[in-house]
């Protein structure tokens, strides 16, 4: 996925990268909120809002990119950042594959059962 293309054509790269991944889904469409989403299992990890990828991350990671120039607080027009979402700026060197995969995997620990160790339980 080059950064030379449109940002409409960049997530829909992105859309086709994550097609066959385990979990997720691809935009339902409609209208509203998170009408671009993708999710896994059912929760939005990354989305395209007004010409930007949004994506869903932990909140110390959100506050490293802002402060790296990388982009900005997601806002949904309500005029006041949402928790742990961040906008990718249009300058920002970083992959968008890259950032949704981070993002996935923090939709996938958010997903795990608590306390899940692995082991079998006795």
């Amino acid at each position: 996925m080059t950064a030379d293309l449109p940002p409409e054509e960049r997530y829909e790269d992105l859309l086709g990268e994550f097609s066959d991944t385990d979990g997720v889904t691809l935009p339902r469409g409609g209208s509203g909120f998170g009408r671009s989403a993708l999710r896994y299992r059912g929760k939005i990890f990354a989305m395209f809002v007004r010409g930007h990828l949004v994506v869903k991350l932990p909140g110390q990671r959100v506050d490293e990119l802002i402060t790296a120039g990388h982009g900005s607080p997601f806002d949904a027009n309500k005029g006041k950042p949402m928790r742990e979402w961040f906008t990718v700026g249009p300058g920002c060197p970083l992959s968008w594959s890259a950032l949704a995969n981070e993002a996935l995997d923090f939709a996938r620990q958010a997903a795990a059962p608590a306390g899940r160790s692995g082991g079998p339980r006795g």
